[in-house]
């Protein structure tokens, strides 16, 4: 299980430079949603490639796809508006700041989410350590982008 903790330190460290990726594809390019289709069209190749080496991809049934919750089927569209906002703001904005809000609306949005059991997730309270740990990111992202 703590091996998951790496994937996801990994991928951190992968949303920071993806970040300013995109920017420089952006603008290099003479339209950034070019550049957003080239970013989807690799996301989309890793992720059928990983699919097909693990042997884990498999259309859904009509049955399964009647049974989802309808608002389960719009997180690319959440992930193709974060990487737009990439192409906008990340390289105006700098590194640290973009991933520092991106980060901390994040997690203000999980302790809300798991306050209530939203969209899936099991309900954990929001205690006083969860929202103090929220606020003192909303400090250091204060902190971060007016140094």
């Amino acid at each position: 299980m703590w091996y998951l903790y790496g994937f996801v330190l990994l991928a951190g460290v992968a949303n920071a430079v993806q970040a300013g990726q995109n920017g420089a594809l952006s603008k290099g390019l003479a339209q950034s949603l070019t550049a957003g289709l080239i970013v989807a069209a690799g996301t989309m190749t890793c992720i059928l490639a990983a699919g097909l080496l693990s042997g884990r991809l498999a259309w859904p049934t009509y049955q399964q796809a009647a049974e989802m919750p309808w608002w389960a089927w719009f997180g690319g569209l959440m992930g193709g508006g974060i990487i737009l906002v990439q192409f906008v703001a990340a390289r105006q904005v700098g590194a640290a700041p973009f991933l520092g809000l991106l980060v901390t609306a994040g997690v203000l949005t999980s302790i809300v989410l798991d306050h209530f059991g939203w969209i899936g997730f099991e309900q954990h309270p929001a205690g006083i350590w969860r929202i103090l740990g929220g606020l003192l990111m909303v400090v250091g992202v204060a902190l971060v982008a007016v140094s």
